[in-house]
């Protein structure tokens, strides 16, 4: 075996009743000045973060949504300049983290998550940010949470249907871990049970939804898969969803759920050790168990569920593939196209 395996500098704080430790947490880094970002569903949330802060907190921004606009993040960071912030609390999912990311990048204050879906953004260097149509991405340590504090107690009010296709998105994350170029024997172990404990944890949420033990099972997964995908290589999968997150407004976590199963079958048969070991982890054919799981769950399973068309599909096939991503089966623009034509709806399943 020959591979480089990075340092984790992620503080990870996990357990009910965590929570209410985040100003220990956050004292840590030595911030006085934090501002509190979320969502406008989540202001009450960031405002009880702001609580726990005490005298360190500096104010809750409520203006994150999907995908990160540039205009959003601007003035997010123009606020957070104005505020004197010298440390950022994420609170939320995707979206609000993802605005503490754009916060940390731009300033250098360090930033700290508290996670209530199962996005996984939390764990990983990676940021996003949507201009005129196109959502781009990339790596920068700056945007790496200092802190992450997992309270399964966080999560037991979101709803069964967001609960699925946030777990979708981080069964994605476990799966192209699994696959990367860069994968180690690490984020291969870290990858597989994250898997089986998302498939195991994710028909318990939805026939008990505030069931704490399943919920932390589930959130235990998706801190895995987060870890795994934080030190390896994004590929078509992650291509794909960004590009139609950014190209045609399509919920992120939706799509995620949506497009695995079609880009598992993709690509299995480059990567026989991998689906052997997605095998074992998850008891059966990997594409027949997530098919099978989010159809019993009620997930979407077509692009055209969450409002896409096929009117742009060439256009972001070759914006998908260009640079060609770092997977193992490396695409071409009419693979993609017939892919999305398949996950649209309009194709028979492989």
């Amino acid at each position: 075996m020959r591979f480089t395996e990075l340092p984790r500098p992620t503080r990870v704080a996990f357990g009910p009743g965590r929570f209410a430790e985040l100003g220990e947490e956050v004292a840590r880094l030595g911030a006085r000045r934090v501002v509190v970002v979320t969502t406008p569903g989540r202001e009450a949330l960031g405002e009880q973060a702001a609580g726990f802060l005490g005298d360190r907190s500096a104010g809750v921004l409520a203006d994150a949504v999907e995908h990160v606009p540039a205009e959003v993040a601007d003035a997010a960071v123009a606020r957070a300049e104005e505020l004197g912030a010298d440390g950022c609390v994420a609170v939320g999912g995707g979206s609000a983290i993802g605005l503490g990311k754009a916060i940390a990048r731009d300033t250098g204050v360090p930033l700290a998550a508290v996670p209530t879906t199962y996005s996984g953004s939390e764990m990983t260097p990676v940021w996003g940010r949507t201009e005129d149509g196109v959502k781009a991405t990339g790596r920068d340590e700056r945007v790496r949470p200092a802190a992450v504090v997992y309270d399964p107690e966080l999560t037991t009010s979101l709803p069964v249907a967001v609960s699925v296709t946030s777990a979708g998105n981080a069964l994605a994350h476990a799966v192209e871990a699994l696959w990367a170029p860069d994968a180690t024997p690490v984020t291969r172990l870290e990858a597989t049970e994250s898997a089986r404990a998302i498939v195991d944890a994710l028909p318990r949420v939805a026939a008990a939804p505030a069931d704490p033990a399943a919920r932390a099972d589930l959130l235990y997964g998706a801190w895995l898969a987060g870890a795994g995908l934080a030190v390896t290589t994004m590929g078509l999968h992650h291509r794909l969803a960004h590009v139609l997150g950014g190209g045609l407004d399509l919920p992120h976590a939706g799509t995620h759920t949506v497009l695995l199963p079609h880009v598992l079958a993709w690509t299995l048969p480059a990567v026989p050790k991998a689906g052997a070991a997605l095998e074992r982890a998850l008891g059966g054919d990997p594409v027949a168990v997530l098919r099978r799981l989010f159809a019993e769950l009620g997930a979407p399973t077509t692009l055209a569920e969450l409002g896409a068309d096929s009117a742009q599909f060439d256009v972001l096939a070759e914006r998908a593939v260009s640079p060609p991503p770092a997977h193992p089966r490396v695409p071409t623009a009419p693979e993609v196209r017939a892919l999305l034509d398949e996950a649209l709806g309009c194709a028979p399943r492989r």
